[in-house]
């Protein structure tokens, strides 16, 4: 297993300039909550993953945002897993993970804006509840397709912004201060769909579809999808 933020402490390190950051006990709420949380939020979201997942083999995946790890159960054992984790917090939770998986784990710390791969590297990007996080999502849309083989696939399970007549958007635009200083940049009212659409990937295939009985109703307005560069 290879760790390239090994000995990384603090958001003043060398991998902080590229992306990585510790907030202090902001950061390590987050990677409490999401481990703690981790059979809740994925039996909500497991329709949505089991579709937008399926069929992936074992070699090299790119997860953007790969937080506590919450997306192994979805991978061959033997996989590779190239996790792209700014929140430092996040990285022993994930390093666990992923040996009791059998998962082969490179972590970078950092954001997704600059993937330090090469062109046309990778068959498989997936990502989960983290598009409405990046601050700069043209960007991370752009370093996916750049790191993806020609034929290759994002997979992508995101809240979005609710329909513009409705509470819930009301509500997502009045909670979008403390709600994104809470979990560190999330915008519970991103219009991440026509982002997507934007991007200029090949093919795109987007499911609009709920969080259905879910406790977090500002942010249960969801899609799964699959882009194929």
């Amino acid at each position: 297993m290879i760790d390239v933020t090994e000995g990384a402490r603090s958001p003043t390190s060398a991998q902080a300039a590229a992306g990585a950051f510790d907030n202090g006990a902001r950061s390590g709420f987050n990677a409490w909550f999401f481990d703690r949380l981790d059979r809740y939020i994925n039996h909500l979201s497991r329709a949505h993953k089991e579709s937008a997942f399926a069929g992936i083999e074992a070699g090299t995946v790119v997860e953007i945002g790969a937080g506590t790890g919450a997306n192994t159960r979805y991978l061959p054992a033997g996989t590779r897993l190239i996790a792209i984790e700014p929140n430092l917090r996040m990285h022993d939770r994930l390093r666990r993970r992923c040996r009791r998986a059998g998962i082969d784990l490179t972590i970078v710390a950092g954001g997704a804006e600059v993937i330090p791969l090469a062109d046309g590297s990778v068959d498989e990007v997936i990502c989960s509840l983290v598009l409405c996080t990046v601050s700069d999502t043209d960007q991370v849309l752009a370093e996916i397709q750049r790191v993806l083989k020609p034929g290759g696939r994002f997979r992508f399970v995101e809240h979005v912004a609710a329909p513009r007549r409705g509470v819930r958007r009301a509500v997502q635009r009045a909670i979008r201060g403390p709600w994104g200083w809470v979990f560190e940049g999330c915008n519970p009212g991103k219009d991440t769909v026509g982002l997507l659409q934007a991007a200029g990937f090949h093919a795109l295939e987007v499911e609009h579809r709920k969080f259905r009985r879910s406790a977090f109703w500002p942010v249960n307005t969801a899609v799964w999808g699959i882009a194929v560069r």
